[in-house]
């Protein structure tokens, strides 16, 4: 299905990006990204961004080029980089007259029923007063054990809980492939029937400077998400300015029928 189509027939989007996407050499896709929660806020959508990107942020201010193994770094990193991250998403914003407003969710929160409704209705009043959510893992509090690992789940559980009708996760590569897409055979995947046999693909978890996951965490953020009757949109995060009117290449994951 055209994501044009897809993103038609929604109201209520969530777009997730990794860290790698817009820090770096990539910094610059952070306003691309808000340009698209601006046109969809323009169609009468609901958007909510789901952002890693506070420890990259953070890393070359003070020096490191690479990540720390060290929990107390990493959470101090968190810290610094989040303040960081919003303010550039805040500058961004201001562009489109809009203004962000900073979710942090740890997965206890969203495993307690409690605060679960909590964080809900923080999110559905900051869309009903025109704000867009961004949110992340509140890396600054959070443990080796006890942990959403990557924001792919993340924006999952978020898009579960919200009653999302869509979630794009945004990634490196196009969609989904038979194999690694650097292999000469792989073969784009462009539909992924709900409950459909994915035993043929080779799919693996891999982590690039800051970022976790891989296809692998994307894929099962997506399982999780249209078990949940979220339909799922997988492409490259170079692709954000032509999802509306359909025309890049992308993975459509159908959503499981909500009851």
């Amino acid at each position: 299905m055209k994501s044009s189509k897809v993103i038609a027939e929604s109201t209520r989007i969530i777009i997730k990006v990794g860290s790698s996407s817009i820090t770096g050499a990539n910094e610059a896709q952070l306003d691309r990204i808000v340009d698209l929660a601006a046109e969809l806020r323009s169609a009468g959508k609901e958007v909510l961004i789901v952002s890693s990107g506070a420890i990259a942020t953070a890393a070359p201010i003070l020096g490191l080029t690479v990540k720390s193994d060290d929990l107390p770094t990493s959470q101090a990193l968190a810290s610094i980089g989040q303040a960081k991250l919003m303010s550039r998403y805040e500058k961004s914003l201001a562009r489109h007259e809009l203004m962000p407003g900073q979710i942090l969710l740890t997965v206890e929160n969203l495993d307690s029923e409690i605060t679960a409704s909590n964080a809900l209705r923080a999110l559905d009043r900051l869309l009903e007063i025109g704000v867009i959510p961004i949110i992340n893992e509140n890396d600054s509090v959070a443990t080796h054990e006890i942990r959403f690992g990557d924001n792919d789940q993340l924006a999952a559980r978020v898009a579960k809980i919200t009653q999302a009708d869509l979630l794009i996760l945004l990634s490196d590569i196009d969609g989904l492939y038979s194999k690694p897409p650097q292999q000469p055979d792989a073969v784009h995947i462009p539909v992924v029937p709900y409950g459909g046999d994915l035993d043929h693909v080779e799919v693996s978890g891999t982590s690039t400077g800051y970022g976790t996951g891989g296809a692998l965490t994307k894929l099962a953020a997506a399982q999780l998400a249209t078990a949940g009757g979220v339909g799922v949109i997988l492409t490259a995060t170079e692709n954000v300015g032509d999802l509306v009117d359909g025309s890049c290449k992308h993975t459509w994951f159908e959503p499981a029928i909500k009851a």
